[in-house]
């Protein structure tokens, strides 16, 4: 089975020691996390985690099923790339008097829709949100000019099926019941 881009997304509750036991279960699979973020989901109480891998498909039903063993794991579940709206945000420091010349640097930051956060004297931090491609490009086109820092976000997503965590919880309640 061919290697593919999935995205997790686990719902837990906020307790401590929750991260370390995740990324434990990729680890024991010597699965490599592409990117991970993580923040409060649309339910109170419950936070959503992102992660991102390229792994087989059997290998990733097995990682969401030993997740969803966790205690503290309300669900878990994987997306293709084809399945989710995903943006990452990319900062990035730049010398002031790069961009202050209004030369081919400028020009790029332009093109990129790149918005500018803060002048300082000596730098300026630039934002970009996109894919990653995107904010790597922005990177390479900058990169002749010096940039003096740079970081890019884990994935956020969101699936294109209808379907809310609430009515996967209420199905979870339902298997409960009966």
């Amino acid at each position: 089975m061919e290697k593919q881009r999935f995205t997790i997304s686990i719902f837990t509750e906020n307790v401590v020691g929750i991260l370390h036991r995740v990324s434990i279960i990729f680890s024991r699979r010597k699965i490599n996390v592409q990117s991970i973020a993580a923040s409060e989901s649309e339910i109170k109480g419950i936070y959503r985690y992102t992660v991102v891998i390229i792994e087989t498909k059997d290998q990733v039903k097995k990682v969401v099923g030993q997740l969803e063993k966790q205690v503290e794991v309300v669900k878990a579940v994987f997306h293709t790339d084809e399945e989710v709206v995903h943006q990452e945000i990319a900062l990035y420091k730049v010398k002031t008097g790069v961009l202050a010349s209004g030369g081919s640097a400028e020009k790029i930051v332009r093109a990129h829709n790149a918005r500018v956060l803060s002048v300082e004297t000596n730098f300026t931090v630039l934002e970009k949100t996109g894919h990653k491609e995107e904010t790597q490009q922005l990177f390479d086109d900058l990169e002749p000019f010096g940039i003096l820092e740079f970081v890019r976000s884990g994935r956020v997503a969101i699936t294109k099926p209808m379907r809310t965590l609430s009515s996967i919880v209420e199905e979870l309640e339902q298997l409960i019941k009966n």
